[in-house]
C-alpha cells in the first residue's frame, strides 16, 4: 500500500476515518510552543467536522482528533488557553 504525503487523513481512537486534505479550518489555535490550548475545528468537504486537539505536547502541533457534530463544531468554545512561561 502506498501512502499519498500529501493526503491528511486523520484516525480517531475508535477507528473512524476522514480525509481533511481539502477540508476548510473553521478556527483554530495553535500557537507554539504547543500544548492544551492548541486546537483546530474542521469541515470536510463531505460534510464531516473534526476537532484537532493536543493533550499537553509541547512539540506536537494535535496530538488526537474527534468527529463531532456539525452543532459542536459551529458554537465550539475551547476551554484551555496558552499560559507562557
Amino acid at each position: 500500500m502506498t501512502t499519498d504525503k500529501k493526503k491528511f487523513i486523520i484516525k480517531t481512537p475508535d477507528g473512524q476515518t476522514a480525509d481533511l486534505t481539502n477540508a476548510t479550518t473553521l478556527r483554530s489555535n495553535n500557537l507554539y510552543p504547543f500544548g492544551r490550548h492548541n486546537y483546530s475545528i474542521y469541515e470536510s468537504p463531505e460534510g464531516v467536522f473534526v476537532r484537532g486537539f493536543n493533550s499537553g505536547e509541547r512539540e506536537i502541533m494535535l496530538t488526537g482528533f474527534e468527529i463531532i457534530d456539525e452543532a459542536t463544531a459551529r458554537n465550539y468554545k475551547h476551554t484551555y488557553t496558552r499560559e507562557d512561561e
